[in-house]
């Protein structure tokens, strides 16, 4: 098949979303003819430059400078989106110039599928001969609602609460609007499929490349704890604020000497101010795995989001100990106490760092389990398999929806 994919962002290995691009891309190009179309911000230009591109028939890059606003250019546009009627970050992404490179790429070229990388682009016009797949990294809408639940300030209630509101309408529509939709956890599945019964979905599991991610028996540094993450990604901001404001306290109370890294591009001031003598703010790195082999124990204590978490994938690759939410490990069949602590409270979390910070024969275990687990159970290949048949699925229903027009479209003569 001839497969075109439309993502706000270029496929990488550094974090989040960028890396499931990566890892589907990947697989599906050892059969498929691969193109891409992806936004590309100004100080990303790096990015272009990852080897699975050169896997693609043609990659046409977008510059978008609304990607990563800060400050008062980011105020007025949540303002405008406000009045809008509009999604903050449906706005953010939608381009006149993105139109017309899809336009063009659809002029000279036929897609069997085209491949759209969250609802925030599914706003475009897409060619007619073409089945659209959403893939779904999260219940977008519901992430946003959380957010509502936990802003402290009322001014930021409001906008999102009303950002959710935007957000809910555009998303439940791009279902309707899609021929199939990809989710990457079955509580995703079942919110769709509540919206929408009669949408065509799949459970398309995020994996890990676990060459890539491989323990290399590196020893970590004692009483190092690592959090990394996009930190552009307000579910991840929430973690690190939760992590040093409530979790750090009751951990500093035994250990003086622990070390806490947070790791991640775009981290924002209130995680800038984070920083200190035993919190480290690193921000973007080129490559997380060295910080993964040096990290005593990866934490993860989210608490807003959907999904499955990349992070922690890649952190049961290199075989770490891990400590994290019930949420933060949802969708991934590790079982607490085997592959992984789980912890909802921050005095609970303390505890079962400070087991695992205190008992190496523990650690080595969970580690040990995690990593037989993600190499059993989370290969991309696999993730790909499950979304060649949804691309099957999505076919069959674009052919009956063209069959329908043109009945429609045919003139009674009865």
């Amino acid at each position: 098949m001839r497969i075109l994919f439309v993502s706000p962002y270029p496929p990488s290995r550094r974090s989040g979303a960028p890396v499931r691009l990566r890892g589907l891309m990947s697989a599906l190009a050892r059969s498929h003819a691969i193109s891409l179309l992806t936004f590309l911000p100004a100080a990303d230009r790096a990015r272009a430059q990852d080897p699975i591109l050169g896997s693609c028939d043609e990659v046409v890059t977008v510059p978008n400078d609304r990607i990563g606003l800060t400050g008062a250019s980011r105020r007025a546009l949540q303002l405008r989106a406000a009045f809008s009627a509009r999604s903050f970050d449906g706005l953010c992404l939608e381009r006149r110039s993105f139109q017309t490179a899809l336009d063009q790429m659809a002029g000279h070229s036929r897609y069997d599928i085209i491949q759209v990388e969250s609802c925030f682009m599914s706003g475009y016009a897409f060619p007619a001969d073409s089945a659209i797949v959403l893939d779904e990294h999260n219940v977008e809408y519901e992430i946003r609602n959380r957010t509502v639940a936990i802003a402290r300030s009322p001014l930021r209630k409001l906008h999102d609460y009303f950002d959710y509101l935007a957000l809910r309408r555009e998303e439940q529509r791009a279902w309707h609007t899609v021929d199939a939709c990809a989710v990457t956890s079955s509580r995703d599945e079942d919110a769709v499929r509540a919206a929408f019964p009669a949408a065509r979905t799949a459970v398309v599991p995020n994996a890990v490349d676990t060459q890539f991610f491989a323990p290399r028996g590196v020893r970590p540094d004692r009483r190092t704890l690592l959090f990394f993450g996009a930190l552009g990604y307000y579910p991840n901001v929430e973690a690190v604020l939760f992590l040093v404001h409530e979790v750090m306290p009751f951990l500093r109370r035994t250990d003086r000497s622990l070390r806490l890294v947070i790791v991640g591009a775009s981290p924002p001031p209130e995680v800038q101010r984070c920083a200190g003598s035993d919190v480290i703010v690193t921000g973007e790195v080129e490559d997380v795995r060295p910080y993964l082999e040096r990290a005593h124990v990866v934490v993860a204590p989210i608490r807003i989001g959907g999904g499955t978490r990349l992070k922690i994938l890649e952190a049961m690759a290199m075989a770490k100990p891990i400590v994290s939410t019930t949420l933060g490990a949802e969708g991934i069949a590790a079982a607490d106490q085997r592959e992984l602590l789980l912890a909802d409270t921050a005095g609970a979390f303390a505890a079962q760092v400070d087991r695992l910070l205190n008992d190496d024969d523990l650690a080595a275990s969970l580690g040990s389990a995690a990593r037989h687990l993600v190499e059993t159970s989370y290969d991309w290949s696999a993730s790909a398999r499950n979304l060649e048949a949804l691309y099957g699925s999505a076919l069959t229903a674009h052919a009956d929806r063209a069959a329908s027009r043109a009945a429609r479209a045919l003139p009674n003569i009865g």
